[in-house]
Formats: C-alpha cells, structure tokens, sequence
C-alpha cells in the first residue's frame, strides 16, 4: 500500500502561488517548464513528490503569509516528498530562509525560475539533507532563457502577459530592484507571438504588466517603447479585444503613449498609475517623480483624448515625516483629480530599504486615521463616477455566476451574472452584476440600472433572443453604447 502511494506520488508537483499577477506569471511559467519534464500538477500536496511556494517578500505581510505557508507544507511532508520555496522571498532572504522554516529542501529566487526542475533533480540525487540553493544574481535573462514556455497566466477569458521585469527605479519604500534586479524588457517580437498564441486560445483580455510598463523597452534602446508594443499587438492580434495597460509610471506617460491608446479601439481607456502621494516633499523622501503639477497636466490630457477614461491609482498614508499638511495635499490631490479607483495603504517600515532609516516614522494610529480619511473621500468619489453611469450601456467580459440576494441577505433563487467593465481590472476593481445567466468568457453590452459604492448593477432584456456573433452577445432592445466604450 506504501508502495503504490509512493508511486502515485512520483512526478506529481504542488504550486502555491502567493502575491501579485506578476508572481502569478512566473508560478505559470514554472508549471510550463515542470511539464515539459514530464511532471504533473496536483491540487493535493499529499498527492504530490514535490511541493513549490512561489512567495512574496515585497511587504511584512505578504512575507508573514508566504512563511506560514511553507511551514505547514514542511510539517505535513512525508520522507518521498520535498518542500521548495521560490520567488521573491527566497530571493531576498536567500539561505536565511531556511532558520525560519527549518525543514526546507530547495530554495530558488526569482531570476532563474526556469531551473525548477533542474533544482528538483539536484534534489533528488542528494546523498545528504541539507537544503540546495539556487539563488544566482543575474537577472539578465528575461526573454532570453525562458525555455520556450508561455509568460502569461490565462485565468477565463483574461490572461496576464509579462513584457519586462524587474525595475530600475530608486523608491525608496521599495525592494523589487534587490529583488528583482534591474529593469530587463523581453523581446518585442516574442510579445507580440504570445499574444497571437492568447488570441488563438480565444482570450477576449490581454493585461499588459511589469513593474513599470512604460519603461518597457528603455534597455533595449527603445524610445517610446510600449507605444510600439502597442500598435504591434494590435497589428498582430486584431482578434483581441480588450487590451489593458497596468501599472505606469509618474512622468513617463508620454503624449505618443496617450494617442496611441486613443488611436487603437483595441486598448481599454483604462490606465493605472501608482503615484503614491501627492505632496512634492513626500515624493522627493520616496524618491519618486516630484512635479505635482505633472499629474494634473497628464490626466487633463487624457481625459481630453479618451472621454470616459478610467484612472487607477495607489496611495501611501503615513510615510516617514508626512505632516498634516503634505497629507492635507494628498487629499486635495484625490478630491481635485477624481480618481476612478484608488488602493490606499499604510506605510510599512521595511529593513534594507532606504525609507527604513528616515527619521520621524508615523504613529500606527496616525496611519489608520489618515487612511481612513482617504478611503472615505474616495467612496463618496466613486459613488458619485458610478452612479453617473445608471441608463448607459457598458460592455462587460462575463466572469462567473452567483446567487441572488434580497436586502437581509436571504437567496432569492434568482442567477445573477459577475462581470467587468473597461472600468474594472481583475481583483483589484469593482464588478457589474447583471440578473440573468450570461455566458461566461463572452463580452456582453448591458445596461446599468444602478451603483453602489464600487459595483454596478445592471440588466439585459431578457425578453429578447441572446445571439453570439463572432465573439460578442448581441441581446435585441441594447440601446447604443456610449463614446468610447471599449469595443467588442
């Protein structure tokens, strides 16, 4: 019985995989590679040889979960099984991981991911128990060495695509550059191939992401090189029809970057850009980008491009030395700019990073107050954006379905529909509830009929026959999208 358990167990592999879309790639592209070795994922760790978190380090938090998780995989392995932990917390940790979940059998960071399985026969053929690091300081291998593998995570209809990874930027609340490395672009061409190979796979959402995407292509000489990307893409792959830009960079959202993604119906009108704060002398200790004046002359230029144009943002409260007043400008800034969506965060102190030996650090109860203060501004701003939108249509990409609720949360036994508008990236944003059963993995033009503070609700006339044409549901009695709605 041993035996055959064991057996059943040979060449299958467990991934955990912790943090953001990013990481999310790089899990994808490990179980790619880990396949074509001729392992097979499992769902059950007991059900597997070799058991692989992919964590994150990028906050205490995050670094706090992605421990835990490899402790309970190292408490419940057996003598045939090993426990590797990958990705940016190995990485940043390297063999000191190892003192806080003992027990640990292999240890790889994130510039080599594409060693997996050559870290597992390693680990194999061991003669003693001590763990195996694989933890080599050069990441210049982006879209150099990935094994031939997929850099996107298909999840549904959507699908993450890599361009480029690690950072050069100098933030100094931030670890990805000794985490990652510097910032390294892959090759424009085996971008635009991937996303020809997701348009065959009949993904209807590519979701362009690196750590700073309008970066991509500076180390390859490149000026303007996501606009280039962009018209490439579209040229390549007009089967697509959403395109999503995620995370830009203060000061590097150029006036050719904004008409491409007026010029292509393709792109989403859709931009998240983490400005983290909004006073100059804040800025100038992140040591981000500190001309205010910038955002307020770049989202002015946008908006008059693409009309309905939704803007993300994220936002640090509490960070060393923030006073009153350069809060006070923060909240000026969200009131004044009227964000679509904002992810506020409180400061959090991390060793090894130059905001970690700033003086004047913020009182816990500071941070929760200031926080809290944003998120209550920004729920009546987004209130007022989504209720603005009740008697237009949207096109929403149809992710799943629920049960209907009435007002004390009893189930009506009534289908409702979960879908996402241009408006909304996944997880991070809002979504339409439409009553209905909608198809899943379809674009569908509904129409609101009311908002909350972060979702809409909205119908389809479901009196009407529902027919699915070349990609897209047309329902009899849609009334005309409104201008620059994202097209089909």
């Amino acid at each position: 019985m041993t035996k055959r358990k064991k057996r059943k167990r040979k060449d299958n592999y467990y991934l955990l995989s912790l943090g953001c879309a990013k990481n999310t790639v790089d899990s994808e592209s490990m179980a790619q590679v880990l396949q074509q070795s001729g392992m097979r994922g499992v769902g059950d760790p007991d059900a597997a040889e070799v058991l692989i978190v992919n964590t994150c380090g990028f906050i205490n938090a995050a670094k706090e979960e992605s421990v835990e998780a490899l402790r309970e995989l190292v408490e419940i392995k057996r003598a045939d099984q090993m426990v590797i932990a990958a990705g940016c917390l190995s990485q940043r940790y390297g063999d000191t991981l190892v003192q806080e979940v003992p027990g640990l059998d292999g240890v790889i960071g994130t510039r080599r991911w594409m060693d997996i399985f050559d870290l597992i026969r390693r680990l194999r053929g061991r003669k003693h128990p001590e763990p195996l690091y694989h933890l080599p300081g050069d990441a210049d291998v982006v879209g150099r060495d990935e094994r031939g593998v997929l850099r996107a995570s298909v999840q549904g209809a959507s699908a993450y695509l890599k361009i480029a990874d690690g950072c050069r930027r100098p933030c100094a609340f931030c670890a990805i550059p000794r985490i990652k490395g510097t910032a390294v672009s892959r090759p424009l061409e085996a971008i635009v191939a991937e996303a020809v190979r997701l348009q065959e796979m009949g993904v209807k959402e590519v979701m362009l992401i690196a750590q700073d995407s309008t970066d991509y292509g500076y180390d390859l000489g490149m000026k303007n090189g996501l606009a280039h990307l962009l018209d490439a893409i579209v040229e390549a792959a007009p089967g697509i029809p959403w395109l999503r830009i995620l995370y830009a960079y203060p000061g590097y959202v150029t006036r050719r970057l904004m008409e491409t993604m007026a010029r292509h119906e393709q792109v989403l009108p859709y931009l998240d850009i983490p400005l983290q704060h909004g006073h100059r002398e804040t800025l100038k200790r992140m040591k981000r980008p500190a001309k205010v004046e910038w955002v307020y002359d770049t989202i002015a230029s946008l908006r008059e491009l693409m009309p309905g144009l939704a803007v993300r943002t994220t936002f640090i409260v509490g960070y060393p030395g923030e006073t009153d007043e350069e809060f006070a400008a923060l909240l000026k800034m969200a009131s004044e700019l009227e964000f679509d969506r904002v992810g506020a965060f409180q400061y959090s102190y991390e060793l090894g990073t130059p905001s970690a030996a700033l003086p004047n650090h913020v009182d816990d109860a500071i941070k929760q107050e200031r926080y809290e203060r944003l998120m209550e501004l920004q729920s009546g701003i987004s209130l007022k954006k989504n209720q603005a939108l009740v008697g237009r249509t949207l096109d929403i990409l149809v992710e799943g379905h629920g049960a209907g609720e009435d007002e004390n949360g009893a189930e009506t036994g009534d289908v409702i529909s979960l879908g996402r508008s241009y408006r909304d990236a996944p997880e991070i944003d809002g979504y339409v509830l439409v009553e209905g059963e909608l198809p899943v993995g379809e674009i569908v033009p509904v129409r609101i009929t009311g908002a909350t503070t972060y979702d809409l609700v909205a119908t389809v006339d479901v009196g009407a026959p529902v027919v699915i044409e070349a990609g897209r549901v047309y329902g009899a009695g849609m009334i005309e999208p409104p201008p620059q709605t994202p097209p089909p």
